[in-house]
């Protein structure tokens, strides 16, 4: 009987975890988005966000989830946005999920 609420305290703590995950990732959509139109005109957005957004650390995602409060995407954001998008790694998600549906 323990080894099941054990194993049901950890289902909880789990789905709880992907729960705040997907709520920084919407957030840090927020301050992504404005910081790719700035400084890559024309990239779709939606696909260009979710690239930058799966390739960002644990500890990117947070800053970029707390930054979508801002009124305005401070400088400090915008270079974070910069370097996660300029990564091989982004680039290639952007050349293959991002920007090809757009070049057929």
């Amino acid at each position: 009987m323990i080894r099941f609420a054990a194993i049901g305290a950890l289902l909880a703590l789990a789905s709880c975890a992907d729960v705040q995950d997907q709520l920084a990732r919407d957030a840090a959509r927020s301050a992504v988005r404005p910081a790719l139109a700035e400084n890559f005109p024309g990239v779709p957005l939606e696909a260009a966000s979710d690239c930058v957004i799966n390739n960002a650390s644990a500890s990117e995602l947070t800053r970029l989830a707390l930054a979508a409060g801002q009124p305005n995407v401070s400088p400090q954001t915008n270079a974070l946005v910069v370097e996660i998008a300029t990564r091989p790694e982004t680039i290639r998600c952007l050349a293959t999920d991002g920007l090809a549906p757009f070049l057929l």
